[in-house]
C-alpha cells in the first residue's frame, strides 16, 4: 500500500509533501484535534510507520497510534483518537485503549517519552494480533482478535506537533527472522495446549499422574494414595511443565486416560477410563491438594524417586522410578539426581516419579527465602529467621526494618502473616523491594527513608525513594489489617511490582522495577511481629498448577458447571467439606462434620467450604454440635464463587473482599444481618444467628432465579441477595463460640422455599421483567446488572457504589433495570461522598437522566455526556442532548447537593422530563422523549455511593394527565387535612395567585410580609416552598410566628405593615432572619442552624408552635430545633419575601379536627397545662399499648463496667471512660425505658450520654466512647443528637451534663420510628426519625457519671409512676406551685433536685453570700432551693406557665432566676395560704433586702421602687377607701397607706426600673457580674387591683399577659406572703 496519509483529518490538520507529511496547526493553542489516518487498509504484516518530526513543550501527553475499522471518507473526526469507536484501537502512552476503553494498562514503550527523530509504526498481524513497533523493535502484542480492513491511526496530540510517513512495509529480515520465531513459539504453545496421555516428562509429575492414573482407574477421584516420606520437601513447583515425549492427542471431550507408568499392577485395567474435562479437572485438583498435603503433615511423595542430595547426576530409579528432577533446558547436567526405593512394583504408585523440583535458571534449589541475620537495631529474629519481631514495642515504633537473605526471583511470591499488633501507635507495617544489599545497608530508621533504589507501600498508596507516587494504590490500606492477614509481593518477570493482601492482587504496583530486588519489611507503628509464609496455604502451589489444567481442558478458566460429575453415575453427589480449611479448624467424619479443636484458644480462623458447588435448589444445611461461652459472635454462613482449592483462607469470612460486581465474590449471613464482599447489605435480616444454640441448625439456598434464601431451624427467612451466579460454594464460618458443625443431608423436613416470598425485602430480581398490570406488587425498580467498569451493585440491585472512589473519578455509569412508565418517579438518595475531586477538573457530584438504549446494547463509557445519541442528562445545571448542551441555568444545580440529598426524574405521558430535587418538581426540563426510557445515574467526581428510595414508582393519576403543572405535584404534609391558604392582608408589593396558596413580590426587596389565612394550631407545621429568586438583591426569606393577627390589621394593604419583618413590632413576633433568632427585631441567638440565606430555588421552608411552647423551623423538613421559647398559643405563621426571594408556595396542609385520633399516644400528659386543669388523665394519654419488656443490662459491656443487682446497676470501676452499655433486649415501640442516675464523680468533667443502636450487641466490640460507633447509632450528648458520630441537631432538651444525682432519664420509640427523650418523666420531643427495629438504649456512662440504675415498673419516679407519667401526684390542681409541692405542696425527692451540679445557681448563691443575709431567714433545707436557668428548668420538665389560688389565676415561672426558699413564719396559715393565694413577684433592690426581711411583708419605705411615696387620704374624693374585699380598715385618716406593686410575671418585675443591677466580684472566679433581687410571694386573692403598665412600654411584655394587667397593687399589709428570694446573675 502506499505511504500516504487520507485527505480527510483533524479540523487541525495540514498535510504536505505529497500527504506525507502531517502538522498540527496552532500547536501552542490546542492540543487536539490533529487526527490522521492512512490512505489505504493496512494489509496483513504491514507497519505503517511515522517519524515524529515536531514537538513542543506547551502540553503534556503526546503521539497516539492505533488502527480503526471506520472508513475516514465519511468519518466525522472527534478531537482525539481516544475518541474513536465502532472498532478501533489505540496505543497511548504506554496503555492500549478500545473504542476508548483501557483493554491493558501496562504495554510496550511510553509513547509520550519518544523525542523527534523517534519512530513508531503500527502492524496488523496474519494471526489479527495487533504489533506495535518503535524503533524498528516491536513490542509485542497489544491486542488479539481485529478484523481485516483496518486503517492506520495518527493522532497528532499534545507535545506531537508534526510526523512524517517514512514507510508501510513488512518488516526487515531481521525482524521478520524474530516474528518467525514468536510465531513458532506460539504454535508450539498451542500444541502443548493438548491433552498428555502418557510420556510426561521423566521426572516432573510421575508421582502426580501416577496418582491422577489411579484415582481415574479406581473409579474414585476423591482418594488419592501417599506413600510415607523419603525427601525433603521442595521449595517450588516447576516452572515448565513442557513433556519431553509421549504422544499427543487433541482435546476431547470425553478423554481417554491411558495409565502413565510402565508398571503393570493388578489393580490397573487394561482399558483407558473415559472422562470428562471437568473430571480431570477435579482429579488433578485432589491429587495436587492431597500431595501437598501430605507434604505438610510428614507425607511421603507420590512417586518413588525423589531429589538426590549427594548425586549431581541424573539415575534411574531401582524400581521402575523415574529421573529424579526434570530438566528445564534439555541438559541432562542440570538434573538432579536421586532415586527412589519406596516405590514398590506392586504399588499403584510405584511408578511415581520423583517430588516436584524447584527450578530456577536450569539449576535446582532448595533455597528458601528467609530474614537476613542483618537487620534493624530492635528486630528480634526466630523460627529459623522466619518470624522477626521488634522490641520494646510499646516504647519505640521504628527501628524495625528486616531484609530478605537473598534476591527476590522472577514471580516468586515473598508473603508474610502479621502475627502481633499494638494499638499505641499510629502507621502499621510496610512492605516493598530494594536494590540495597542487606549486607552493605546501613539500616534506617524506617525504610522510606532511604532515598534510593527503594519501592515501599505504605497505608494504601507507593512510595518510592521515600516519595509518593501513588496516593491511593488499593482500597485495602495496611493500616487497617488485622492480625492473621496476609501481606504479600511479587516481582514479574516483566519488570512489574505486584501487591497481595490475603492472597489477592491488588494490581501493578510500579511498572519497572530493577532486575535485582530484595524483600523488605518495616515493623512499623503497630506493626510488632511477622512471618514469613512459604506454602501460601497452597492456594499460590496451587495456582501455578494453571498450565496443567490448561493442558488438560482448554475450558479452565470459564464458570464451572453448577455440578461437579463423577465417573459412576450411581455414585450420589454428596456435599462434603473440602480439605482446605481455615488455620484453625479441621475437618473429620470423612468430610461430614468441621470443627475448631480449640476453640476457647481462638474465634476466628474456622472457615470451611463445600467441596463442590451447590445446584440450584439445594439446601445446605449444617447443625451446631457444639458451643463454647467464652466469645462473642456465633456461626456464620453464606456463599462464595471462589474455590476452596486456590481460596487463600481469611480469618473471617466477612474480611474476603475480593469480586468487583455484585455477581462475584461472598455473601453471608452474620448475626442478623447479611454482608456481600465485607459490606452490609441488609441491617436486620431473620432470626439472629448469634442466639443460636447447640442442636440448632442453619441452612443456605440459591434459587434457580438467583436469590439466596437463609434458614433457621428449617425456616426460611426470606430473600437475602438477588442475581448471586450459579456456581457458589457453601461457606461456614465457626466464628466465637460455634465449635463444631456437621452438614445434614437429610433436608427432607424442611419446607418448600414460598414462591412470592413476600416475607423478604422484595420479590423482584434487578434483571426480571415486571408486569405493568402488577400494580399492586412492590416496587420492582433496580440498578441493572450491567454497569460502568468501576460501578459496584449491591442491596439485591437497590444500591449503586463506585470503588476505588479516591483513585478513579468516572467509570460508574449505572442504568434502571427496565424502562420508566409514564408518571413513574425514579428516585435515589445520595449516601456517600467524598471530598477528593473538589477543586479539581472532575469536581462535579453526579449526573441524572435517561436514555433510549437498552442496558445490554449499551457500552458504558467513561461518562454519560460522550454517548452522542438517544440520552438526556441534566450535568450541574445544564440540560444535555446527545452530548451537547441545550439548556443552561435549569431550576435546580446538582453540583450544590450532599449526602442525604434526593434526585429523581420522570417521564410524563406527553414525553416530558421532569427532575426533582428532595421531592420538589424543578419543572419540564425537556421535552419530546421517545416512550421507552431507561433512568442513568452517573456516579462522577464527589459522589461515591446512591440508592434507590421507596418513593420511587407509580405517582398518582395527575401525573400522567398532558396538564400537568407545579401543584400536579404537592408535597404532601404528613398530617391529612386543607391545605394552607395566606391571608389577604399583606404587604404592599406582595400579589396572591392561585387562591392564596402562592406569593409573589412584584416590586423592589421589601414591603413582602404575608401572614397564615388562620392561627396555628400546636404542633401544626406550616410550609412554603421558595419558586423564584433574583439575584441582584441581598438577603432572603424572614419567617416566624407572631400575636399579630392580619384580621386586625387597616383594609388597604398598602399600610400598617412594617417594610421588613424585623421591623415589626406592633405585637410579639418571633422570628428567623439568615442564621439569627429575633424577637420583635431584638437578637436572641445567634447561629441557630443552616441559614436562610443560602435558600435557592426549590427548597422547603417551614415553621410551627411545639406544645411545649417553643416554635422550631424546618429546613428541607430537617427540624433545626427551638428557635425560641415561651412563644404564645394564639400566634400566626408569618413570611417576609426579602431580598432574593421573590416567589413562594404552599406545600403543607391544616392539621384536621380529628387528627389527634391518629396521633401517636404520648408519655407526657397534659394534665398539668394551664389551659386544662380539669382533664385528668385518660387510658389513651399511656404509651405503653403492650406488656412491657423487662430491661437489663447485656453482660457484653464496656471493660470498666462491673453489673450487679440482676444486671439492673451498671457501675463504672476505674478510669473515666470505657464505660458502654446495652441492654440485652431491644426497646419495643411505646415503651418507656428509663434509669437514674445514682453516683457522679466531679472530680471528671462531661456526663453521660444515652442513644439506641440499631442492630444487635452481642458482638459488638465497644471502643472507648460511644461517640467512636459509627453505624447505626443515635447519640444523645451534652444537648445535642448525633447520628453515627455526625452531629444532626443542636439545642434539644436540656444539657446532659448538668444532670443530677437522682435524675431519671428515658428514652421512648413512637410508633412512627422517633426517638424521645425523657427527663425526669417529661417528654423533650422528637430526637431523630427513623429509627430501626429492633433497637438496643444506648448508655455510656463517661466523666462524672459513675453508676446507673434501671427504673423498673414498681418504682416510682420523678415525674411518673410506672410508665405513667404523673404531673399531680397525690395532690389536686390548687396544691401546685411552679410545678413542685412543698410540705403539703409537692417538692422533688431530695436525690433528684437537679441543684447540685448547676454552676449559675452555684454563682448565684455564693452572691447571696455576700449580702451577708442571717440564715434564720431562709429555709435549712437545701432542697427547696430551685433554679430556673434553662438546663434546670428543662431536666424538671417545667412549663412556662402554671395556675394558682381560688379563683385560679395565671402566673409565670421566673426563668433566668435562681430561688431560695424562705422560712415561713409560723403564725402564718400556710396550709391556706398556699393553697388559695396567688402567686406574684416584687422586684427591689439589694439594699432594701434586710429590711423587707425584717418585717416578713412588703412595707412601706423599704427603698423598694415598687414602694410609690404614700398617699395622704383625702375623704370620698381621695384615695382613701380600701379595695374592694379588702379586709382591712383604716382606723386613722390620716394615716399613710402604703401602696405596693406586683406581677405575675418576672419579665416585669425583673426590669431594672424596678430591681436596680448592682456589680460584684465572684470570690471564686474573680470575674465581675452585675446582679438583680426580687421576691416571689404569696398574694391573697381581693387584697389587690389589677392595672396597666406604668413604664410606657407599647411592645407586649409577656405573651400571656396583657400590658394592660401586668401591674397589681396593694396596700393590704396582711395581704402577702414572702415564699423565696430571687436572685438573677448576668
Amino acid at each position: 500500500m502506499a505511504a500516504e496519509l487520507h485527505p480527510c483529518s483533524g479540523k487541525l490538520i495540514g498535510l504536505s509533501n505529497s500527504n506525507r507529511t502531517a502538522q498540527r496547526n496552532q500547536p501552542v493553542q490546542e492540543f487536539n484535534h490533529g487526527l490522521v489516518l492512512s490512505r489505504e487498509p493496512l494489509k496483513d504484516r504491514d507497519v505503517f510507520t511515522v517519524r515524529i518530526d515536531k514537538k513542543v513543550n506547551s502540553w503534556s501527553g503526546s503521539i497516539e497510534i492505533g488502527v480503526t475499522s471506520l472508513d475516514p471518507a465519511g468519518l466525522d473526526f472527534p478531537s482525539s483518537a481516544t475518541g474513536l469507536k465502532g472498532g478501533s484501537w489505540i496505543v497511548s502512552g504506554c496503555s492500549v485503549l478500545r473504542d476508548g476503553r483501557s483493554v491493558l494498562e501496562e504495554y510496550g514503550r511510553d509513547l509520550d517519552q519518544l523525542s523527534e527523530g523517534d519512530r513508531v509504526g503500527i502492524q496488523r498481524s496474519t494471526h489479527g494480533e495487533l504489533h506495535l513497533w518503535v524503533n524498528g523493535q516491536d513490542c509485542g502484542a497489544a491486542a488479539s482478535g481485529l478484523p481485516t480492513g483496518l486503517w492506520a491511526v495518527v493522532d497528532l496530540y499534545g507535545k506531537c506537533t508534526q510526523v512524517t510517513v517514512v514507510s508501510c512495509e513488512p518488516p526487515s529480515l531481521a525482524e521478520r527472522d524474530t516474528e518467525r520465531e514468536t510465531v513458532e513459539e506460539r504454535e508450539q504453545e498451542d500444541e502443548e495446549e493438548e491433552v498428555v496421555v502418557c510420556g510426561v516428562r521423566e521426572g516432573e509429575f510421575g508421582g502426580l499422574t501416577s496418582a491422577v492414573n489411579l484415582a481415574a482407574t479406581n473409579g474414585t477421584l476423591e482418594e488419592v494414595p501417599v506413600l510415607p516420606p523419603t525427601h525433603n520437601r521442595p521449595d517450588k513447583f516447576p516452572n515448565n511443565l513442557e513433556p519431553e515425549t509421549g504422544k499427543k492427542i487433541k482435546t476431547s471431550t470425553p478423554v481417554s486416560v491411558a495409565p502413565l507408568t510402565e508398571c503393570k499392577s493388578p489393580s490397573f485395567s487394561p482399558s483407558p477410563i473415559v472422562l470428562t474435562e471437568h473430571q480431570l479437572f477435579d482429579v488433578l485438583n485432589n491429587a495436587i491438594v492431597s500431595l501437598y498435603r501430605s507434604e505438610d503433615n510428614g507425607g511421603g511423595d507420590l512417586g518413588g524417586g525423589g531429589i538426590g542430595r549427594d548425586s549431581g547426576t541424573g539415575s534411574r530409579g531401582d524400581r521402575g522410578s523415574s529421573s529424579g528432577g526434570g530438566s528445564v533446558n534439555g541438559n541432562s547436567s542440570d538434573s538432579g539426581g536421586g532415586t527412589g526405593n519406596t516405590g514398590s512394583v506392586n504399588s499403584p504408585a510405584g511408578g511415581g516419579g520423583a517430588r516436584l523440583g524447584a527450578v530456577t535458571g536450569g539449576m535446582l534449589t532448595n533455597d528458601a527465602l528467609l530474614f537476613h541475620e542483618k537487620c534493624g537495631t530492635l528486630i528480634k529474629l526466630s523460627n529459623n529467621n522466619k518470624t522477626a519481631e521488634r522490641r520494646r514495642p510499646l516504647d519505640e515504633f521504628n527501628n524495625g526494618v528486616v531484609m530478605t537473605n537473598r534476591p527476590l526471583r522472577h514471580n516468586e511470591m515473598f508473603e508474610i502473616r502479621i502475627d502481633k499488633l499494638v494499638d499505641k501507635w499510629s502507621g502499621s507495617i510496610e512492605i516493598g523491594v530494594t536494590t540495597h544489599n542487606p549486607n552493605n545497608l546501613d539500616y534506617p530508621a524506617t525504610m522510606t527513608n532511604l532515598r534510593s533504589g527503594t519501592i515501599m507501600m505504605s497505608g494504601c498508596g507507593i512510595l518510592t525513594n521515600g516519595k509518593g507516587t501513588r496516593r491511593e494504590y488499593c482500597e485495602f490500606s495496611l493500616d487497617e489489617l488485622q492480625e492473621g492477614d496476609h501481606i504479600g509481593l511479587m516481582h514479574k518477570a516483566s519488570g512489574a511490582l505486584h501487591f497481595y493482601i490475603n492472597g489477592i492482587d491488588q494490581g501493578v504496583a510500579a511498572a519497572q522495577t530493577p532486575a535485582v530486588v530484595y524483600a523488605v519489611v518495616d515493623l512499623y507503628g503497630m506493626a510488632v511481629k511477622v512471618t514469613i509464609v512459604h506454602n501460601h496455604n497452597h492456594s499460590d502451589r496451587l495456582r501455578r498448577n494453571n498450565a496443567i489444567m490448561r493442558a488438560l481442558s482448554p475450558d479452565v478458566g470459564r464458570p464451572r458447571p453448577a455440578h461437579s460429575l463423577t465417573p459412576d453415575p450411581d455414585t450420589p453427589d454428596r456435599l462434603l467439606f473440602h480439605s482446605n480449611c481455615g488455620q484453625k479448624a479441621a475437618i473429620i467424619s470423612e468430610g461430614r462434620t468441621a470443627l475448631r479443636p480449640h476453640a476457647t484458644d481462638d474465634f476466628n480462623h474456622g472457615v470451611v467450604l463445600s467441596g463442590r458447588p451447590l445446584h440450584s435448589n439445594e439446601v445446605f444445611q449444617v447443625r451446631i454440635d457444639k458451643m463454647v461461652d467464652k466469645w462473642a459472635g456465633s456461626i456464620e454462613i453464606g456463599v462464595t464463587t471462589h474455590n476452596p482449592a486456590y481460596l487463600q483462607l481469611p480469618s473471617t469470612m466477612t474480611n474476603l473482599r475480593s469480586g468487583n460486581t455484585n455477581q462475584s465474590g461472598t455473601w453471608m449471613m452474620t448475626g442478623n444481618g447479611v454482608m456481600h464482599n465485607g459490606t452490609t447489605i441488609l441491617d436486620e435480616y431473620g432470626h439472629n444467628l448469634d442466639r443460636l444454640k447447640a442442636g440448632d441448625t442453619v441452612g443456605v439456598v440459591r434459587k434457580e432465579d438467583g436469590s439466596l434464601h437463609f434458614f433457621v431451624n428449617g425456616v426460611a427467612q426470606g430473600p437475602a441477595a438477588w442475581n448471586v451466579p450459579p456456581s457458589v460454594y457453601a461457606v461456614v464460618d465457626l466464628y466465637g463460640q460455634a465449635a463444631q458443625a456437621t452438614i445434614m443431608d437429610d433436608v427432607a423436613d424442611l419446607p418448600p422455599l414460598p414462591e412470592d416470598s413476600s416475607e423478604g425485602p422484595t420479590v423482584m430480581s434487578p434483571s426480571s421483567p415486571c408486569s405493568v398490570a402488577g400494580g399492586n406488587s412492590a416496587n420492582d425498580l433496580r440498578f441493572h446488572q450491567l454497569h460502568g467498569t468501576n460501578a459496584v451493585i449491591t442491596n439485591g440491585g437497590r444500591t449503586a457504589l463506585r470503588q476505588n472512589c479516591r483513585s478513579e473519578f468516572n467509570d460508574a455509569i449505572v442504568i434502571s433495570n427496565r424502562c420508566l412508565r409514564d408518571g413513574e418517579l425514579f428516585e435515589i438518595v445520595i449516601q456517600k461522598m467524598v471530598d477528593r475531586w473538589s477543586g479539581s477538573i472532575e469536581a462535579g457530584k453526579i449526573m441524572a437522566g435517561v436514555t433510549a438504549i437498552r442496558p445490554e446494547e449499551l457500552e458504558f463509557p467513561n461518562t454519560m455526556t460522550d454517548i452522542d445519541y438517544d440520552t438526556w442528562m441534566l450535568s450541574g445545571t445544564a440540560i444535555m442532548q446527545d452530548g451537547n448542551t441545550m439548556r443552561n441555568n435549569y431550576g435546580c444545580d446538582l453540583d450544590t447537593l450532599t449526602t442525604g440529598s434526593r434526585i429523581g426524574m420522570m417521564r410524563s405521558a406527553t414525553g416530558d422530563l421532569h427532575y426533582y430535587i428532595n421531592g420538589v418538581d424543578q419543572g419540564v426540563a425537556c421535552t419530546g422523549l421517545p416512550p421507552e426510557v431507561y433512568a442513568v445515574i452517573d456516579l462522577y467526581g464527589q459522589c461515591v455511593q446512591v440508592s434507590i428510595t421507596s418513593s420511587s414508582g407509580p405517582q398518582d393519576n395527575s401525573l400522567c394527565t398532558s396538564n400537568i403543572t407545579e401543584r400536579s405535584f404537592p408535597i404532601h404534609s404528613p398530617v391529612a387535612g386543607v391545605a394552607h391558604r395566606l391571608h389577604s392582608k399583606h404587604g404592599k408589593n406582595v400579589v396572591l395567585l392561585g387562591e392564596g396558596c402562592q406569593a409573589v413580590r412584584v416590586g423592589g426587596y421589601a414591603h413582602g410580609i404575608v401572614f397564615s389565612a388562620k392561627e396555628l394550631k400546636t404542633d401544626e407545621l406550616f410550609e412554603v416552598k421558595i419558586d423564584e429568586v433574583d439575584d441582584q438583591w441581598s438577603g432572603s426569606l424572614h419567617m416566624g410566628l407572631t400575636t399579630l393577627a392580619p384580621p386586625e390589621l387597616p383594609s388597604c394593604p398598602m399600610s400598617g405593615l412594617s417594610p421588613s419583618l424585623t421591623q415589626l413590632r406592633s405585637k410579639v413576633t418571633w422570628l428567623l432572619a439568615g442564621s439569627e433568632v429575633r424577637r420583635n427585631g431584638l437578637l436572641q441567638r445567634q447561629n441557630y442552624g443552616a441559614s436562610l440565606d443560602r435558600l435557592t430555588v426549590g427548597n422547603r421552608v417551614g415553621v410551627k408552635r411545639c406544645s411545649d411552647d417553643t416554635m422550631h423551623v424546618l429546613i428541607d423538613g430537617e427540624d433545626m430545633g427551638p428557635a425560641a421559647t415561651a412563644v404564645a398559643k394564639n400566634v400566626y405563621a408569618v413570611l417576609d419575601l426579602y431580598g432574593r426571594v421573590t416567589a413562594v408556595s404552599i406545600v403543607s396542609s391544616s392539621v384536621l379536627e380529628d387528627a389527634g385520633s391518629v396521633k401517636a399516644p404520648s408519655l407526657s400528659s397534659d394534665s398539668c397545662s394551664e389551659g386544662e386543669e380539669d382533664r385528668t388523665p385518660v387510658e389513651g394519654d399511656e404509651p405503653a399499648l403492650v406488656p412491657n419488656t423487662v430491661m437489663a443490662f447485656l453482660e457484653n459491656h464496656g471493660k470498666n463496667i462491673q453489673l450487679s443487682h440482676e444486671n439492673l446497676t451498671a457501675a463504672r470501676v476505674s478510669s473515666y471512660n470505657q464505660g458502654l452499655l446495652v441492654t440485652a433486649q431491644p426497646l419495643p415501640r411505646q415503651q418507656l425505658f428509663q434509669f437514674q442516675i445514682d453516683r457522679l464523680n466531679a472530680s471528671w468533667t462531661s456526663s453521660l450520654s444515652l442513644g439506641v443502636i440499631g442492630h444487635s450487641p452481642d458482638r459488638l466490640n465497644f471502643p472507648s466512647t460511644a461517640c467512636c460507633l459509627k453505624r447505626s447509632v443515635w447519640l444523645l450528648q451534652r444537648d445535642s443528637v448525633f447520628h453515627n458520630s455526625l452531629k444532626i441537631c443542636e439545642n434539644y432538651g436540656p444539657n446532659l451534663d448538668t444532670c443530677p444525682e437522682g435524675t431519671v432519664l428515658g428514652l421512648l420509640v413512637d410508633g412512627n420510628s422517633c426517638l424521645h427523650l425523657y427527663v425526669n418523666g417529661m417528654d423533650q420531643g422528637v430526637a431523630a426519625q427513623d429509627i430501626p427495629t429492633p433497637c438496643y438504649p444506648l448508655i455510656d456512662l463517661y466523666g462524672q457519671c459513675e453508676q446507673v440504675t434501671i427504673v423498673t415498673n414498681n418504682v416510682a419516679t420523678v415525674g411518673g409512676e410506672g410508665i405513667k407519667a404523673r404531673c399531680q401526684g397525690d395532690m389536686e390542681k390548687a396544691d401546685m406551685v411552679d410545678g413542685i409541692k412543698e410540705s403539703v405542696c409537692w417538692m422533688p425527692h431530695p436525690e433528684v433536685n437537679p441543684n447540685k451540679t448547676c454552676e449559675y445557681q452555684a454563682l448565684c448563691s455564693r452572691f447571696k453570700d455576700l449580702l451577708t443575709l442571717p440564715d434564720g431567714y431562709f429555709n435549712e433545707d437545701a432542697k427547696y432551693n430551685l433554679c430556673y436557668c434553662e438546663s434546670c428548668h428543662k431536666l424538671r420538665g417545667d412549663e412556662s406557665y402554671y395556675k394558682r389560688g381560688e379563683p385560679p389565676r395565671d402566673y409565670a415561672l421566673p426563668f433566668g432566676w435562681c430561688r431560695f426558699a424562705l422560712r415561713i413564719k409560723p403564725h402564718c396559715d400556710v396550709s391556706n395560704s398556699f393553697k388559695q393565694w396567688h402567686i406574684a413577684y416584687h422586684g427591689t433592690s439589694v439594699g432594701a433586702l434586710r429590711r423587707t426581711l425584717d418585717h416578713a411583708q412588703l412595707l412601706s419605705g423599704t427603698s423598694s421602687i415598687f414602694s410609690v411615696s404614700p398617699v395622704k387620704t383625702e375623704g370620698s374624693n381621695g384615695y382613701s377607701e380600701p379595695e374592694e374585699n379588702s379586709s382591712n380598715s383604716l382606723p386613722d385618716r390620716d394615716r399613710e397607706v402604703p401602696r405596693v406593686q406586683l406581677s405575675p410575671t418576672m419579665r416585669y418585675s425583673g426590669l431594672e426600673m424596678f430591681a436596680p443591677k448592682v456589680q460584684f466580684r465572684d470570690p471564686r472566679s474573680h470575674c465581675c457580674h452585675q446582679a438583680q433581687v426580687g421576691f416571689q410571694v404569696c398574694v391573697r386573692p381581693g387584697s389587690y387591683k389589677v392595672g396597666p403598665q406604668t413604664l410606657g412600654a407599647i411592645e407586649p411584655l409577656d405573651p400571656r399577659f396583657s400590658n394592660t394587667e401586668i401591674e397589681w397593687i396593694t396596700k393590704d399589709q396582711g395581704g402577702t406572703l414572702l415564699y423565696g428570694l430571687l436572685i438573677r446573675v448576668e
